[in-house]
């Protein structure tokens, strides 16, 4: 990665956190609740039968509602689980009394005693970001798990963010992947 790159995803994470932070517990839960009802109304989330979400933090949009309605509507959600850096893997989440936080602090699902635990191929695959463009390219937190766990993926990448984390341009590189779609609650 060139300097200059690493340098600048660098300042955009500080000064995208640093907008998110700022925002009211109010403002959180308002954007999330409409991140929420997009997230329900999209064909591809109607049709699937198999989603990967993600437990979020508090500077994220809450995915709570997303488990929720997805278990109640008999989908199969599945859940990063993080390994060896920078790579993850996607496992049923069958509640959050299996939940454990991982390496990084995120809750993610424990792994079942078979050798293969790992859920079947998400149709719909929802992205945390700190930073994204309506056009789809994200910025992660630089661990480049998600980078790494999408690029051979067909699945829907749809990426969720307040609109705060909206920005015009990003500085991308060959290894990020783009985003089919990103919904903020703006």
């Amino acid at each position: 990665m060139e300097a200059w790159i690493r340098e600048e995803k660098r300042r955009l994470r500080a000064e995208r956190m640093a907008r998110v932070r700022a925002m009211s517990p109010a403002e959180r839960a308002r954007e999330s609740g409409r991140i929420l009802e997009r997230v329900l109304a999209l064909p591809g989330y109607r049709e699937a039968r198999v989603i990967m979400a993600f437990c979020s933090l508090p500077t994220e949009p809450d995915t709570r509602g997303i488990l929720a309605d997805a278990a109640a509507q008999g989908k199969t959600v599945l859940l990063p689980r993080c390994l060896e850096a920078p790579r993850m893997e996607a496992l049923p989440y069958r509640g959050e009394a299996l939940l454990r936080p991982g390496p990084w602090g995120i809750p993610e699902p424990v792994p079942e005693a078979e050798k293969n635990s790992a859920g079947p191929e998400p149709e719909l695959i929802l992205v945390p970001c700190v930073a994204a463009t309506p056009a789809g390219a994200r910025l992660g937190h630089g661990a480049g798990y998600y980078d790494w766990f999408l690029r051979d993926r067909r699945a829907e990448k749809v990426c969720l963010c307040f609109s705060v984390q909206l920005t015009e341009t990003l500085p991308t590189e060959e290894t990020d992947i783009r985003m089919d779609r990103v919904i903020t609650g703006g």
